[in-house]
């Protein structure tokens, strides 16, 4: 398996330039995600459908759920930061929340 490398700062910024709902975490070289459910239900279901993706990618989210919020965090801790890895995560999160 080839090595995971970390974004440069052009191929970042081009990647955020896609992923408008998400923040840059400049001291953890990680991007960042808030969403706001109806409920709890609703809440831990986008988390169930996101474990599944995360399980089959082999790349997980540091993540937290507090009733009907999702606080998500994306880096590549093999690449020491962020990599097309959570690049590619993030817009399959955006893809199951319609964005």
């Amino acid at each position: 398996m080839a090595a995971i490398e970390q974004l440069s700062e052009a191929e970042r910024a081009d990647a955020l330039d896609g992923l408008p709902e998400w923040d840059y975490d400049d001291a953890r070289d990680a991007i960042t995600r808030t969403i706001v459910f109806t409920d709890f239900a609703e809440a831990f279901g986008f988390m169930t459908q996101v474990a599944l993706l995360a399980e089959r990618a082999d790349h997980h989210p540091e993540w937290s759920n507090v009733w009907n919020r999702v606080e998500i965090l994306l880096t590549t801790h093999d690449a020491g930061g962020l990599s097309e890895r959570d690049i590619e995560l993030a817009t399959a999160i955006d893809a199951i929340l319609g964005g």
